[in-house]
């Protein structure tokens, strides 16, 4: 387990964690005396597994796994309305699980009615539809809880030969997230878009675009796992001014040092000044945990990968989530270092384009001794390098149009190989799409081919601005340092057409401080 606190609830500046050892942000901003908060959930839930997904089972033979499952979700309800919870989410495939083909994941697929279409509470009026169990408990437990209730399980809809997208079988399958208010109604529905390899699901022929409204904190937007790399639907929901809160199943697999689950959503949240609560499924052999809620200023979050037993998060969360200090509000202008990155700034930097790799003459004091760059595997991408070395430094380095950017110091330095890289170009594995990266990693050895392996203990401590010359304005902001602890940007902005992130005074060392943007226009995601 990396890095977890003791078995108790934890206060963090107004907000708490109930979870059997909850590992939690310690750098904390207030967020104002005067702001109305709202009482959140989410449940990391260690599923009970079919024991073969291949096979096909009865209804009821599904129904009894499922219902293990909806047990489970049952006690957590009664656990968060002790704590007064309002809203509580739960982790994609938590109620089946995965691995199924389109053929047996049938017997667990539920009916799904429209709410748009019609009203219904499937407590209430358990035998308006068949096929509608998992529903009616899922109802029957926002009843009993108080709480509005975010679950996601498997539904089917009948289609017809007319419909030109209707498979061959007859009916659309859905990777479906549901959204009950506290008195049990369905008031929502989201069918994934952007599926993860899912065979036994089909893609909705539209995106789904939903809202739903809430009377303790307003206007919430869903999307799940995947969705959030892409443009459609995670994006195009902010477009709505009024969408400042975001709940999130996922079944997420970890992969560092750029995508671990806390990783994703912390920056999510950050990036977009969204509230952003997430749940993910708690399996640690397949490299799935990471939930939390997370504010633009502060996150609660847990990740075990040594545990078996599922965890619940309770926080107070700010119904008007506040951003990070911009570069014109900003109180700290006179800060040395910052007075430096100004200047490196003010140098605008040339570069020019030959038939392999971009250079750039920065043609200032900090950078006359620049180390040679290397090429290493990162994610499965061929990142361009340039190690980091010394008490403090200038360094520089670019591909295909990007260049990357670091001014550091070090405290103390340590006997571990770091390196500032960058990625600019389509990515290719476990999905496909378009991404503009600066990143500042600890290596995994010596060896500068150790650069990109995925490593959580980091004794470097650092004070650094990063930046680059991005393309795009979809950036995401990803700081995690050793024990996978979740540390919040001094600073984030623009400054001469370069986008930086600013930190010092970090709690542990530093792991993985990154800039990841997405060109989502690139990749036909817009």
């Amino acid at each position: 387990m990396s890095g977890a606190s003791a078995p108790l609830a934890v206060f963090l500046c107004g907000c708490y964690a109930v979870a059997l050892g909850v590992h939690t942000g310690e750098r904390c901003a207030a967020e104002g005396d005067d702001t109305d908060y709202y009482v959140a959930a989410v449940y990391e839930h260690q599923l009970i597994l079919s024991p073969n997904p291949l096979a096909l089972p009865s209804r009821k033979q599904a129904l009894e796994l499922m219902n293990q499952n909806l047990d489970i979700y049952e006690q957590q309800v009664m656990a968060a309305a002790q704590k007064g919870v309002q809203i509580i989410v739960f982790p994609e495939d938590g109620i089946h699980g995965f691995n199924f083909t389109r053929t047996s994941i049938y017997p667990f697929l539920d009916f799904m009615p429209s709410p748009q279409l019609v009203r219904w509470n499937p407590c209430l009026e358990p035998h308006r539809f068949n096929d509608t169990e998992v529903l009616e408990r899922l109802s029957c437990m926002a009843i009993k809880g108080d709480m509005f209730l975010v679950a996601n399980l498997g539904t089917k809809q009948p289609c017809y030969s007319s419909d030109p997208g209707c498979p061959r079988d007859r009916r659309y399958q859905f990777n479906t997230n549901v959204i009950f208010s506290n008195n049990g109604t369905l008031v929502g529905r989201y069918r994934k878009h952007n599926l993860y390899f899912e065979a036994a699901f089909d893609t909705p022929l539209h995106v789904d675009y939903t809202v739903f409204d809430t009377p303790f904190a307003g206007k919430f937007g869903i999307f799940t796992c995947f969705d959030i790399l892409f443009f459609q639907p995670a994006v195009g929901l902010l477009r709505d001014a009024e969408v400042k809160h975001i709940v999130y199943p996922a079944a997420w697999m970890n992969q560092l040092p750029l995508l671990a689950a806390i990783q994703i959503q912390s920056a999510f949240s950050i990036g977009f000044g969204v509230n952003l609560l997430a749940a993910n499924i708690h399996h640690p052999s397949l490299g799935m945990t990471g939930s939390g809620i997370h504010t633009p200023l502060k996150s609660v979050w847990y990740h075990d990968t040594e545990n078996f037993t599922g965890h619940l998060i309770i926080a107070q969360v700010a119904k008007n989530p506040q951003g990070l200090l911009s570069t014109e509000n900003a109180t700290d202008q006179t800060d040395p270092s910052h007075s430096k990155f100004l200047k490196i700034l003010a140098g605008d930097p040339y570069c020019e384009k030959d038939s392999q790799e971009v250079h750039c003459d920065g043609a200032t004091k900090w950078n006359m001794n620049a180390p040679p760059p290397f090429h290493s595997e990162m994610m499965y991408d061929n990142f361009t390098l340039v190690p980091v070395r010394g008490k403090e430094g200038y360094l520089q380095v670019c591909a295909n149009g990007l260049c990357c950017y670091l001014l550091y110091q070090r405290p103390t330095l340590s006997k571990e190989l770091y390196a500032l890289g960058v990625f600019d170009g389509l990515h290719t594995v476990h999905g496909t799409y378009y991404v503009q990266v600066c990143a500042l990693v600890k290596c995994g050895g010596l060896g500068f081919n150790s650069c990109g392996q995925e490593i959580t203990e980091a004794a470097g401590m650092f004070e650094f601005h990063l930046w680059g010359n991005f393309s795009t304005s979809y950036i995401f902001p990803l700081l995690l340092t050793s024990g996978m602890t979740l540390e919040t940007p001094d600073q984030l902005g623009w400054e001469n057409e370069n986008y930086f992130l600013r930190k010092s005074g970090l709690s542990s060392g530093l792991v993985t401080a990154a800039l990841y943007g997405r060109l989502y226009e690139r990749d036909n995601g817009k």
